[in-house]
């Protein structure tokens, strides 16, 4: 009776992490505009390529729509100049607008008051275009580190209430490790939100809060990693992903470094089916709905 037991509770345990409500995020840039190809697609030629980004989103909220979930959409301001169309459409169908920044350059690259302007012009941007407010930042590229913090400053002034920019992981783009892995309450007021990871048992941070890594592994590993977070953490798990991962057909950027072509491409033609697995088996909102608790403490 007692191992019977055991798995009656086991089953009940899966069902209550399952229906815990998590948060779906979606970082709209397109192909060309992602960190890995910084180097090999220079900025000044961006209006002379097609995008790609517009029907790759609407595709997301399409799919979304099928399965009665909620995102957040941390949108460059660069697209929804090009697509306002889409901006509009993103906030028709319910789902949250955040901003991603401008021009998708990493924070770290930029003087202060370069960070200050990227932000405060993407958000009136989006604003302009949505007719909604735009409560959230998403870094690009996670760059918020222990070299600038002041961003926090600039967010608060700005009139954001939380971010999602930070990765407690070790990477070669972005991360401090020791950074805190759970929402909190940054001193400057702002409540932030890190990517989310799990504990190895040598105690470094795993990375599971999608993209590249969600790509990289099997649906099922993946599956585990988010049910062991769940399941060792009183918080909800939040996931991120851009809609190129599910573009099968964008063009080749053959001139990238092997490690950037690596991140990039890997696994493309399998996301969108990862994707619909991963809708089904947990439970979805907006980064607004999820962490309305902390977010409206500030």
């Amino acid at each position: 009776m007692d191992a019977v037991n055991k798995i009656k509770k086991k089953s009940i345990s899966n069902v209550c992490e399952m229906r815990k409500l998590n948060a779906m995020t979606v970082d709209v840039e397109d192909f060309f505009q992602v960190s890995a190809f910084e180097d090999v697609i220079p900025r000044d030629n961006w209006d002379n390529i097609s995008l790609r980004v517009e029907d790759n989103t609407n595709r997301l909220i399409d799919v979304f729509d099928q399965k009665n979930v909620k995102a957040t959409f941390f949108t460059l301001g660069w697209v929804a100049e090009k697509c306002p169309n889409l901006i509009k459409r993103i906030v028709e169908e319910g789902h949250e607008l955040a901003s991603h920044g401008y021009g998708h350059l990493r924070n770290t690259l930029m003087t202060d008051q370069e960070v200050f302007e990227d932000i405060r012009v993407s958000k009136d941007i989006l604003e302009q275009i949505s007719g909604v407010e735009v409560r959230g930042y998403r870094a690009p590229s996670f760059s918020i580190n222990d070299t600038n913090e002041f961003v926090f400053e600039y967010l608060v002034e700005l009139g954001f209430t939380y971010s999602s920019s930070t990765y407690p992981i070790s990477h070669d783009l972005y991360g401090v490790p020791s950074w805190p892995r759970h929402a909190h309450m940054r001193r400057e007021g702002i409540v932030e939100i890190p990517i989310p990871t799990l504990k190895s048992q040598n105690g470094k941070n795993k990375g599971i809060g999608g993209g590249g890594y969600f790509r990289l592994y099997p649906y099922w590993l993946s599956k585990r990693r988010i049910d062991a977070y769940l399941r060792e953490n009183d918080a909800p798990y939040s996931f991120y992903f851009h809609p190129w991962e599910i573009d099968t057909q964008q063009p080749r950027v053959d001139n990238a470094p092997f490690k950037s072509k690596l991140r990039h491409y890997v696994n493309l033609h399998a996301m969108e089916g990862k994707l619909l697995k991963l809708l089904d088996d947990f439970s979805w909102s907006t980064m607004s709905d999820v962490y309305k608790h902390d977010i409206d403490r500030t």
